[in-house]
Order: structure tokens, then C-alpha cells, then sequence
């Protein structure tokens, strides 16, 4: 458990390490790694995004491990500037740190950073690999007289 700045440092940045690789390729996926596959006629969303030369982001196409840097420097600044601070703000309103058992504060701190972390990062994905050819299109909820059917019939 870290005991000090440097090594809570440290701590994040392996976390970074850990979860920004599979955090790239999964939310390259649930944006549109089935209409990548779709299109380049493939089978797999990495060989999708080989086969369009990289990953639309920012109106370019960038090569993969450029991305995973790009993600990598946002994730690891906002887990220094917010996500840290504010777990364990979050973290201390629930638990006394001197009466809590190490083990179950960090947990505290931990889940508190995931309930951080996970939010924003998506928030800042949907920035990063939004369509920008398409623009800014408002498009209609359509299933609103679903729901009030749903609701009469309730």
C-alpha cells in the first residue's frame, strides 16, 4: 500500500500501465469495432483497423501504439490531478483512516478510483473517437411512444 506522493506515483502509474492497453482496444470495439469489421471485411477489430491504416482519431488515422500513448497521457494525468485526490476524499468520509483497518481503506480508495476513473475515461474516449466526418448531428429518440406504452400499460 502506498505509503507516500512518490509511491502513490508509482502505484498509478503501473495501474495506467495495466489498464489503458485493454481499455483502448475495448472501447474501440463498443464505439464501432463491429462496423470496422464490416467494412474492411474482416474478423477481428484490430485487423480492421490494420486493414483502414489506424484509428480515426481527431480526423486523422493514427497507428494503434499512438493512441495507446495519447490514452496513456490522459489517463495517467487525470488519475494524478483528480483521481487520486478525490478517492481518497471520497474514501475518508466513509471510513477514519486511523480506525480502519489498512487493508479495507485502501479497498475503500481502490473502489473509489474505479467510480472515478472508469466515467471519465469513457467521457473522454467518446471525445477522442467521435466520427468528426460525420459532424454533429442531433438525431430524434425514436422510442419515446415505447415508453409511454410502457408506462400505460403498467
Amino acid at each position: 500500500m502506498p505509503r507516500n506522493q512518490f509511491e502513490r506515483m508509482m502505484f498509478a502509474l503501473m495501474t495506467v500501465i495495466v489498464t489503458v492497453h485493454g481499455y483502448v482496444f475495448y472501447s474501440l470495439y463498443v464505439v464501432n469495432g463491429s462496423t470496422l469489421m464490416e467494412v474492411n471485411h474482416t474478423h477481428s477489430v484490430l485487423d480492421a483497423i490494420n486493414a483502414q491504416g489506424g484509428v480515426y482519431i481527431f480526423g486523422h488515422f493514427l497507428p494503434i501504439w499512438t493512441v495507446v500513448i495519447i490514452e496513456f497521457i490522459f489517463a495517467y494525468s487525470l488519475e494524478c490531478i483528480v483521481g487520486s485526490p478525490c478517492s481518497f476524499k471520497l474514501a475518508c468520509r466513509i471510513f477514519d483512516p486511523k480506525e480502519t483497518h489498512p487493508v479495507l481503506f485502501e479497498t475503500a480508495i481502490t473502489c473509489a478510483t474505479v467510480g472515478i476513473m472508469c466515467p471519465a475515461m469513457s467521457f473522454i474516449a467518446a471525445w477522442l473517437y467521435y466520427p468528426y466526418y460525420e459532424g454533429f448531428k442531433a438525431t430524434p429518440y425514436k422510442a419515446t411512444n415505447k415508453i409511454t406504452q410502457v408506462k400505460l400499460n403498467v
